[in-house]
């Protein structure tokens, strides 16, 4: 199938040829006659898959096809599409993707998330607007002080669903829904639907379309797994002799929290690699200048928390490396998706100290199969990497229900949710950088 059977328009498939594209993706090819159609949508579809193009170009084609409304004909336009997202970086590529395949339509659209000054985005909206990708706690800043006006949206997106709800949003989505008109479209596109997201779903989704393209929690087809065993002490050695051996240029790591991540960028820089960061700490003009900066090839090394696990379109990136595991084995799957994205082949390798050796099996089980393993000379662990079976009659040490607790507000159903950044709630111990981000 070719885009062009898709029903869009010239001033579309103009857009889509000028990114290199003509065959859409199974989750394009599957979503976007349902989207054209005005119906609800519920997507399922691991990362790297697309469904950014799956939900931008039908919604550009039906804002571009409909009726002016009475604001529109007076120049001040309010937002008649809302993308909800749960991270600045990934409401920045939303509007990448708007403004690109929509450079033909004379459609306008603005993104709004914390981290930087909030009067530009009121002036913005001021102007008028006709999609607006917003992160829920910014967005309700904006309604607070009334300067953003949602009373003729008529599609709402809900973008990386599951991960809004891990990091504790659920409560601000359902507040911004009740701003909304009542009669409009519903769009769901999530990596995992877990029970609480379909939850949501259901009370959300009038008689959706159900997209599907890939098993749950599958990781990308095309990456290859492995493990190196180590001790915890020797990691950042053995990362700097990889890296050293094999001329590393692009690598994306990944550590569990935002003093980790900081920490081995700067070892990483002190042995001659060049090296950012990636957290939630850092401000919003830091974080687009790293990852510039990574993506245009001027950095060997971004380390990241799991900020970085969804959203970063990073065109064939080679591998991802996993300085620490997971707590959370969903999250793994998030992390590699990263590379062996577009049908590009890439690796993904981990390094699993003894303590970690829980969330090793756990993230096995999940892949349903085990992940080679071996050890480096020179970098032998002292320590074992046994898993210990849990003595009869008594719980697992690592319980399903407490592993919700994860990105900083995943926590277990009936738990109450950790109050909005800058609230003055306590962190929960272990506390990492998956913490909500306006």
């Amino acid at each position: 199938m070719q885009f062009s059977e898709l029903g869009l328009s010239a001033e579309l498939l103009r857009a889509i040829g000028e990114q290199g594209y003509t065959t859409p993706t199974p989750v394009q090819a599957q979503a976007i006659p349902h989207i054209l159609a005005g119906r609800d949508l519920e997507a399922l579809a691991q990362t790297g898959t697309g469904k950014t193009a799956a939900f931008v170009l039908p919604l550009l084609q039906r804002l571009s096809q409909a009726s002016p409304s009475p604001l529109q004909k007076v120049g001040h336009s309010a937002p008649r599409v809302l993308v909800l997202v749960p991270t600045r970086e990934l409401a920045a590529q939303v509007l990448a993707s708007v403004r690109s395949y929509g450079a033909h339509t004379g459609l306008r659209a603005l993104a709004v998330f914390g981290g930087v000054g909030i009067n530009p985005q009121i002036q913005s909206l001021r102007r008028g607007i006709d999609i607006l990708v917003a992160t829920p706690g910014r967005l309700l800043d904006h309604l607070n002080q009334r300067t953003a006006d949602l009373s003729q949206v008529q599609t709402l997106v809900l973008d990386e669903a599951d991960r809004m709800f891990d990091m504790g949003f659920i409560r601000d989505i359902r507040r911004i829904i009740e701003r909304l008109p009542k009669q409009r479209q519903n769009l769901m596109f999530s990596a995992t639907f877990a029970a609480e997201v379909r939850e949501l779903a259901h009370a959300v989704l009038q008689n959706p379309a159900l997209v599907e393209v890939a098993r749950r929690n599958a990781p990308a087809e095309l990456v290859t797994h492995s493990v190196i065993k180590v001790d915890k002490e020797q990691k950042r050695d053995l990362l700097l002799h990889l890296f050293a051996a094999h001329g590393w240029h692009q690598v994306l790591v990944f550590c569990r929290t935002k003093h980790g991540s900081d920490a081995l960028a700067r070892r990483l820089e002190q042995a001659g690699i060049r090296t950012a960061a990636l957290h939630g700490n850092k401000s919003q003009n830091a974080r687009t200048r790293a990852l510039a900066d990574f993506k245009a090839g001027k950095l060997a090394a971004l380390v990241a928390t799991d900020i970085a696990a969804r959203g970063l379109d990073i065109d064939s990136l080679p591998r991802v490396v996993n300085f620490e595991l997971p707590n959370v084995p969903e999250d793994y799957v998030h992390r590699i998706g990263r590379t062996g994205r577009a049908g590009a082949s890439g690796e993904a390798l981990s390094l699993v100290s003894s303590d970690e050796r829980i969330q090793l099996r756990d993230i096995e089980r999940l892949l349903k199969r085990e992940i080679a393993s071996s050890v480096l000379p020179g970098f032998e662990p002292q320590h074992t990497h046994a898993v210990p079976r849990p003595s009869a009659g008594r719980p697992p040490a690592h319980k399903p229900a407490l592993a919700r607790n994860r990105s900083g507000g995943g926590a277990r159903p009936g738990a109450p949710r950790p109050a909005r950044a800058g609230g003055g709630g306590a962190k929960p111990a272990g506390h990492h950088s998956g913490q909500r981000h306006r």
